[in-house]
């Protein structure tokens, strides 16, 4: 299998290292401007060849392609790789913008081609677990859910500056969490944030971001959502859920990694080495997801996150930060009826 990879920045490196292991890949095609950033790749990994630009590898023959290039990039990507007919992967989010997102919706709504937007949390062993229980009924009446991304460090300002805002960026990934593990959508976001005090401005406020954010959410079932996220956690990278309900409770990322010291004397709490990155603490849902993309590519499964259910977390994500923008409660009615101008 022949499989296509555009963008080679921290997570494409990182992606073309998991494609390269697995079996069935038989050869990786790349591209990326940068070229010290090709050459890396290539020259540690022998089955990996370079070409120009997407346009020559989207007409190289490749099995299927995946999309690590910058976020403003991934409409028209997503696009040119459905019109050539070329089973896709494209990295969180859709698009920039909610409008682009729309487009992109529309354009491939008619198409066979598949296109599987990427949340490796729907891979975690820990996470599936957690929909597991919930979906079996061993919770009972689910009361509350909590979502939780902590980064130890932020990405760089340049990052930051075209991200689209920590909502976008990062809570995106606790809000498809939520909303896969109950299998409930989210209706209601009142949030709120904070900037780091300490952060040069065009690390934050010069866009209107913040380092700090929180939001109470209220899904489709009267259940509660609570999704915590900062750019700041000295301790480690966290990534937690809990589900709780009426008859019994369950938490994912309790392991050995996680990032938080217990206060409690004599208490026996996890004690190795916190997560520092994502990569680590999520290494093996990357490679999960990526698996299962090429099975979905070769028409051997059904894509297990398309456009059309990535723009469920693009709505709440939307709702999220007009919410913090406007200090209120906002809908996802409020904000869908806004981008189609009613």
């Amino acid at each position: 299998m022949r499989i296509g990879l555009i963008g080679l920045g921290r997570i494409g490196a990182f992606h073309a290292d998991t494609l390269a292991g697995l079996d069935h890949v038989d050869e990786l095609v790349v591209t990326d401007p940068v070229a010290a950033a090709v050459e890396a790749v290539t020259g540690r990994i022998g089955k990996a060849t370079a070409v120009v630009d997407p346009d020559a590898l989207l007409a190289s023959g490749v099995d299927g392609v995946v999309i690590a290039a910058a976020t403003n990039a991934h409409a028209d990507l997503i696009r040119a790789a459905v019109a050539k007919g070329v089973p896709t992967f494209c990295e969180k989010p859709v698009a920039g913008t909610i409008a682009e997102s729309l487009a992109v919706e529309a354009a491939v709504a008619g198409s066979d081609v598949p296109v599987q937007i990427g949340y490796p949390r729907r891979f975690d062993p820990a996470f599936v677990a957690a929909r597991d229980a919930v979906r079996s009924g061993e919770l009972g009446r689910v009361t509350t859910v909590r979502s939780t991304t902590l980064d130890p460090a932020p990405p760089p300002a340049a990052y930051l500056a075209v991200s689209g805002g920590i909502f976008r960026d990062c809570s995106v990934h606790d809000l498809d969490a939520v909303r896969w593990v109950t299998g409930q959508e989210v209706v209601e976001v009142y949030a709120t944030g904070a900037v780091d005090p300490d952060a040069p401005a065009e690390m934050y406020a010069a866009h209107g971001d913040h380092s700090t954010v929180s939001a109470l959410l209220t899904l489709s079932d009267g259940t509660i959502g609570v999704v915590s996220n900062t750019r700041t956690n000295g301790r480690g990278y966290d990534v937690r859920l809990e589900v709780h309900g009426v008859a019994d409770a369950v938490a994912a990322g309790l392991d050995e990694g996680l990032p938080l010291r217990s206060t409690t004397p004599g208490a026996t709490w996890l004690a190795g080495p916190a997560h520092g990155f994502f990569m680590d603490r999520l290494a093996e849902a990357f490679r999960i997801e990526l698996g299962v993309f090429t099975r979905v590519a070769a028409g051997e499964v059904d894509n297990p996150c398309t456009v059309a259910d990535a723009m469920g977390t693009a709505w709440a994500a939307e709702a999220a930060t007009l919410s913090l923008a406007e200090h209120r409660p906002v809908t996802i009615n409020e904000v869908r009826s806004a981008a189609s101008g009613a």
